[in-house]
């Protein structure tokens, strides 16, 4: 999972999701909020408008945030409803405060209940924040949000494998990549077991691979055993003679990412945008590392916030998606620094 870059989206995986099966992401983690919604009305994504919010009250980071107009069921006055999801992939001090200034910001500017909701893919279990309060002399100001943690369909698995919901899917993945990350065999299997599952629930194929695409992205495997992933879908694929997935397609899902940072870069740079994308290009590298290993050395945060290079940011960037563990990933920031000449990065 990655974060919000200038014009890049490296967070789509987590943004297409919410886009694409917006309903199913309430019924499978909200069900009592999708209850109240009435679906045979259009939904609308307001993301330019959170924008806006989240620029001036700019008190954290996010995974990915969305704000819906949705329409509240059974309402005689057509009731238009405004509902904030916050995917949060890792601990953050003052996460409730900004829940609640997003909140009143968002209240303020539609004069709308606005109803904020949380989705928490960090690794802390006791990690669970729903409200946010203070008091003084006798005056109190408060919100409470649902929250749902992933890590607490942890030993559901069964439960998961079974529900025809992508969302599911999703939580499986998660839960398995971090369950292995020492692993790569073991996420090797388990990377083969929820990619079959798509095949085998009927999934269309747009929906396999959108599916794949976020699996991808997050069940990261060495190259060699990358290969085996590949060649085991490909027979899996002729003997069930449903091919939906080409290996052409799969490479472009894996590549798909990489075009998207080589794009985004060409365009701040021919935008001028020098000193904007260099933070930007900071911000993004850590926080890559941030959602896949939760959490990172200072030490580390802070050599990359002094690196003025563009195209080593550029390599970086690419390099936080695949790399194995953080202390590789240090070796490779120690190797750049150390580098006194311009240096010429694989692209």
């Amino acid at each position: 999972m990655m974060t919000e870059y200038t014009e890049m989206d490296y967070d789509s995986p987590w943004k297409e999701m919410l886009e694409r099966y917006f309903e199913e992401f309430m019924a499978f983690f909200f069900p009592d909020v999708h209850r109240e919604i009435d679906w045979e009305t259009d939904h609308l994504f307001l993301d330019k408008e959170l924008q806006q919010v989240v620029r001036d009250a700019e008190l954290g980071r996010r995974l990915v945030d969305k704000l819906v107009r949705v329409v509240k069921k059974d309402d005689g006055d057509e009731m238009w409803v405004f509902v904030h999801v916050e995917v949060q992939g890792f601990y953050e001090v003052e996460f409730e405060k900004r829940m609640y200034v997003y909140n009143y910001r968002l209240f303020d500017r539609y004069d709308r209940p606005i109803c904020s909701l949380v989705v928490l893919a960090d690794a802390r279990e006791k990690w669970k924040p729903t409200q946010f309060r203070y008091e003084i002399w006798g005056c109190e100001a408060s919100l409470k949000f649902p929250t749902v943690k992933l890590l607490d369909y942890q030993h559901r698995e069964q439960e998961l494998e079974a529900s025809s919901n992508p969302f599911a899917v999703v939580v499986l993945a998660f839960l398995k990549t971090r369950e292995t990350r020492k692993a790569p065999t073991d996420r090797l299997h388990w990377k083969l077991r929820i990619v079959k599952m798509l095949y085998e629930r009927g999934y269309a194929k747009e929906d396999i691979l959108e599916l794949s695409r976020f699996i991808d992205w997050i069940m990261v495997l060495p190259n060699e055993l990358e290969e085996r992933f590949d060649e085991a879908i490909t027979r899996f694929e002729e003997e069930q003679k449903m091919q939906y997935v080409t290996s052409f397609e799969r490479r472009g899902i894996k590549k798909g990412m990489e075009q998207g940072i080589r794009q985004g870069l060409q365009q701040g740079l021919q935008q001028g945008l020098q000193q904007g994308l260099l933070d930007k290009s900071r911000e993004a590298v850590i926080e890559i590392l941030q959602t896949r290993f939760d959490r990172i050395p200072l030490s580390l945060s802070r050599s990359i916030n002094a690196m003025m290079d563009l195209v080593a940011l550029k390599y970086l960037l690419k390099e936080a998606v695949t790399v194995e563990s953080v202390e590789a990933f240090q070796q490779l920031v120690m190797a750049l620094r150390s580098e006194d000449t311009e240096t010429t990065f694989p692209m």
